[in-house]
């Protein structure tokens, strides 16, 4: 366990005296109150973390993209600079001839080889992100600032361990469906052309609807990986199991909770993408207008046109994207505070961890505000 962790559970409530009209409320030195949360809590906790800190979400999602994407590029220019040769014999062959082994075989090692490893690159790039938002959210509920360097190592750091637990969890979760698929395709291979293929094919439909459910219910069983790996400095399996644990005997409500978030999420980022979208085709179509007929080559103007309203989808795209997904990881990481203060006593750890800060010789805090919390030291989670 490091600095980085939260503490274990705490006996007792949250204490305060009584008061007239009902029981205090709960503690809230961040973006949440310290009480079992319900559905509004998860949505407006999430919402109110990425107002809170947005700078430094942003900042950690564009290194990753600045990074992740000219590496994308250049193992796609590497691939096709080496088989380039193969190119013209396999995809314009001589008439009447069909493209030779010696041609073929290196497109596909090529094609291969470049799909793993953009697979790669982007689960790495992925898992800083889904490390990123449990991180943030740790800091958001304490009340306190942080910092994008502390973030950005954070990140990295836990990222090996957050993408072996989505791997795993991905495998895992879709094993029905690969069996399935693992049974239907050498019977539909072996079937030929007749009427047992027709009807094998009418029943993949009808295989898949049975396996989903299963799926589903391992996807949501598992769903609490990452903040686990991030927020208690677990390994890969270790942070399933966690999750199955904290999962179990609630299903229903973290289910129910997760298909709302997500289709919130779904909503607002397509809210988020439709004004770039809208105005770059506005800017493409008087573009397009102004190619020649000819074949003629275009103006400096419709190139610029061009251009600017691609690139406008493209961060539209980019940004609803990148809303998307962190939103979720923030529910989802929510969802794993409320199940530890639900079952843990997380609510009394935090507060002792906040009430012991000055103690143990941090920053002095700063006076409490509403909306953001109180500020307590540098937040970093570079402790760990």
């Amino acid at each position: 366990m490091t600095q980085n962790n939260w503490p274990g559970a705490h006996g007792g409530g949250w204490g305060g005296a009584p008061q007239w009209g009902g029981p205090p409320p709960a503690p809230k030195p961040g973006v949440i109150p310290l009480r079992p949360l319900a559905l509004g809590d998860i949505i407006s906790g999430s919402f109110a973390t990425i107002r809170a800190h947005w700078k430094t979400l942003a900042g950690v999602v564009l290194a990753v993209q600045a990074i992740v994407l000219p590496v994308m590029a250049l193992v796609v220019g590497i691939a096709v600079a080496a088989v380039h040769d193969h190119f013209d014999p396999v995809f314009d062959p001589p008439f009447g001839e069909d493209p030779a082994s010696e041609h073929v075989v290196p497109l596909v090692v090529a094609a291969v080889a470049v799909f793993v490893l953009l697979f790669v690159i982007g689960v790495l790039g992925m898992s800083v992100i889904a490390a990123l938002c449990p991180a943030v959210l740790k800091e958001a509920v304490m009340g306190r600032p942080t910092t994008f360097r502390a973030l950005w190592w954070s990140s990295v750091r836990r990222a090996p361990a957050v993408a072996g637990a989505l791997f795993l969890s991905v495998v895992i979760a879709g094993a029905p469906v690969f069996l399935v698929l693992a049974v239907w395709v050498p019977l539909v291979a072996t079937a030929g052309s007749g009427d047992d293929a027709v009807a094998l094919l009418g029943l993949l439909p009808l295989l898949l609807l049975a396996a989903m459910p299963l799926a589903v219910w391992l996807n949501i069983r598992f769903g609490l990986a990452p903040a686990v790996v991030v927020l208690e400095g677990a390994g890969p399996v270790t942070g399933l199991r966690r999750s199955s644990a904290l999962v179990r005997g609630d299903w229903w409500r973290i289910f129910g909770y997760t298909i709302v978030a997500v289709m919130l999420a779904g909503a607002v980022s397509y809210a988020i993408q439709l004004p770039f979208n809208f105005i770059g085709m506005f800017a493409i179509m008087p573009a397009l207008q102004g190619i020649p007929e000819g074949g003629g080559a275009p103006s400096a103007g419709v190139i610029t046109a061009l251009v600017f309203a691609f690139l406008l989808i493209f961060l539209g795209g980019a940004a609803s994207q990148v809303f998307q997904i962190g939103y979720g990881q923030l529910a989802s990481a929510l969802l794993y505070v409320d199940q530890r203060i639900r079952r843990e006593g997380l609510a009394e750890a935090i507060l002792a961890d906040l009430a012991a800060a000055p103690a143990a010789g941090a920053a002095p805090t700063a006076p409490p505000h509403t909306g953001s919390g109180s500020g307590s030291g540098s937040g970093s989670d570079t402790d760990s």
